[in-house]
């Protein structure tokens, strides 16, 4: 397989365990190159990897947050002359064997990000499924239901400099926050969503499944966030339904 030169795979992890192997395993098989970052991975997950071959390790000394890690792999990624990358997450839920079609569909649609919408198999928890439609409504909310099917899920391959550069301009987005916001702002910035079912998949613990999501604090983090971006979207509600419109005129032409 010959390594694309604009569009590469991050996987940022923490504590991941076996996983982590697993899912790097799975990525290589269908895309090149793999970009894992070790965001302050204590469990010796990492001594598993071995670079080369389309994978590279980077390193956070310490847990910084799941945007923080992809934003470090970001700006590598353009000084090295990238334009895309997907992410995927370390825990083995995200179908793996995707990647090439959400790849595919990033290089027909330079211009847009490419957002995984979940398809639950009858055993995912009811937690997972039904606890979303909040934050979607919000998320449609701040976008006018311009096209942004699920915020939440972070199986998405996003352009690199616009990503960058609303990253970077913000103090939010660098933990559980991070799929909503960016995706909101990219939404802002002008860049349409392209929306593709995905499996996804969830493991209990005997399974080696992991799971850093704290119910309170997160869902707390949310709505603070949620909150400052309607208040942040008042001042510009016209440009951005005029952003809805085009958005959706672009997503009845396809």
């Amino acid at each position: 397989m010959t390594p694309s030169q604009t569009h590469l795979v991050i996987i940022p992890s923490y504590n991941s365990g076996g996983k982590l192997a697993e899912t790097v395993k799975q990525a290589l098989a269908c895309w090149r190159p793999v970009w894992v970052v070790m965001d302050g991975s204590t469990d010796g997950s990492a001594a598993a990897l071995t670079e080369g071959n389309g994978l590279r390790v980077l390193f956070l000394e310490r847990n910084s947050g799941k945007g923080a890690a992809v934003l470090h792999a970001l700006l590598a990624a353009s000084r090295e002359g990238f334009t895309h990358a997907l992410v995927l997450d370390a825990d083995g839920q995200h179908w793996a064997a995707d990647i090439f079609r959400f790849m595919q569909a990033s290089q027909k649609n330079p211009a847009a990000m490419i957002l995984g919408v979940p398809q639950f198999a009858a055993d995912a928890p009811a937690s997972r499924k039904h606890g979303r439609l909040v934050g979607n409504w919000w998320a449609n909310l701040e976008t006018f239901w311009g096209g942004i099917e699920d915020s939440l899920f972070g199986f998405r391959v996003y352009p690199i400099q616009e990503s960058v550069r609303i990253l970077q301009g913000t103090r939010g987005a660098r933990r559980f926050d991070f799929d909503t916001e960016l995706a909101v702002r990219l939404f802002w910035a002008g860049v349409p969503p392209v929306n593709l079912p995905t499996p996804v998949q969830y493991f209990k613990p005997v399974e080696g499944g992991t799971s850093h999501f704290h119910y309170l604090r997160d869902n707390l983090l949310l709505i603070r966030r949620h909150t400052l971006l309607v208040l942040e979207m008042l001042p510009q509600m016209r440009r951005i339904w005029k952003l809805r419109q085009r958005a959706k005129h672009a997503q009845n032409s396809q």
